[in-house]
Formats: C-alpha cells, sequence, structure tokens
C-alpha cells in the first residue's frame, strides 16, 4: 500500500524554513543592536549607544564606590566627551587605550551602563611590522 503524499506538508515545512531564515538573516544585520559612534557623534543622539574612543590622560575615581570618571577622544580626531562609569574594570584599561562603553548622554556627560566597559586589545588591531 504506497499512497500517494500530498506535496502540502513538504510546502508548509519550507515556507516555515523560508521565514526563520529571513527572521535570522534580519536580527543578525538590522536588529537588536545598539549604534556604535565616536564622541564627534554623539550630539543629538537619544537612547542608548555604544561609545568608542580613546582614554585619555586625567582619569579619577575607582570603578565602584564613587565612579570612575575619565575622557574619551575619537579616535583620529580632537572631539572628547566625559564618561562616568561604575563596575567591573579590565587590568588592560589605561590611558592611551581604546574602549567601547554602552549609555546614554546626559547633560554633556555620557553616563555609563554598569559593567559594560570593554577595553580593546592592541596587538589585535595593529598592523604586523614586516620584517
Amino acid at each position: 500500500m504506497s499512497g500517494k503524499r500530498s506535496p502540502a506538508r513538504l510546502v508548509v515545512a519550507l515556507s516555515v524554513a523560508a521565514v526563520l531564515a529571513v527572521f535570522l538573516l534580519y536580527t543578525s544585520i538590522a536588529g537588536g543592536g545598539t549604534p556604535s559612534i565616536e564622541p564627534s557623534g554623539l550630539a543629538g543622539e537619544r537612547g542608548t549607544v555604544t561609545l568608542v574612543g580613546i582614554v585619555q590622560p586625567g582619569y579619577t575615581g575607582d570603578s565602584y564606590a564613587g565612579g570612575l570618571r575619565f575622557t574619551l577622544r575619537d579616535r583620529k580626531g580632537p572631539s572628547t566627551v566625559r564618561v562616568n562609569y561604575k563596575g567591573s574594570l579590565s587590568d588592560q584599561f589605561k590611558e592611551g587605550r581604546e574602549v567601547s562603553v554602552k549609555g546614554e548622554l546626559r547633560n554633556g556627560v555620557f553616563v555609563a551602563r554598569k559593567d559594560s566597559l570593554v577595553t580593546k586589545c592592541p596587538s589585535k588591531y595593529t598592523a604586523k611590522k614586516s620584517s
């Protein structure tokens, strides 16, 4: 008894797979992320963003008690912004290091979310010297 199967099951399964594929593609490209900007692009931004920049000399405080206060500068430019941050801090955090931190601009100061600071390792992003 070999009955002929209806192609409806195949069509439904392929349709569901196509919808899932489109959803995954959309979320990986356009959905769920926060904009990543430098201090020069911060003006006019509302809501949570990821701020990226170079730590400038003269940071004060500690990352837990009263908060760490430091200034970030554009990677290639003079624009800066003051940052207030509370939370864990990598041993790699220091002047001249590139960092990213999530938060929002409030009254001219970038207020970072707790434990959102990430220090970028310079060895991964510098060109290898030719011998």
